[in-house]
């Protein structure tokens, strides 16, 4: 099962990959104001990485309440201590 570090680190290569910024480091208050390029389009692009890169399915109740990094990183513990 992965640690909280885990996870971040993790998480952050998806964040790199999606973004195209190999020198984006993500952060729990981080959200999609701090990022230009994250709009409405690019957070699903940013879901289905996720999704794939964890090997999990985030319905969008759980999607709609991902208010920054440190909820995503929060439900993916949750959903990879699951598995």
């Amino acid at each position: 099962m992965p640690d909280r570090a885990d996870i971040v680190s993790r998480l952050e290569t998806v964040f790199q990959d999606t973004f195209d910024d190999p020198d984006l480091r993500i952060h729990d208050a981080m959200t999609a104001a701090d990022l230009d390029d994250w709009d409405s389009l690019q957070h699903i692009v940013l879901v289905l990485a996720v999704e794939r890169a964890f090997g999990v399915k985030l319905n969008p109740a759980e999607v709609g309440k991902l208010e920054n990094v440190g909820k995503m990183v929060d439900l993916l513990l949750e959903k990879t201590a699951r598995a």
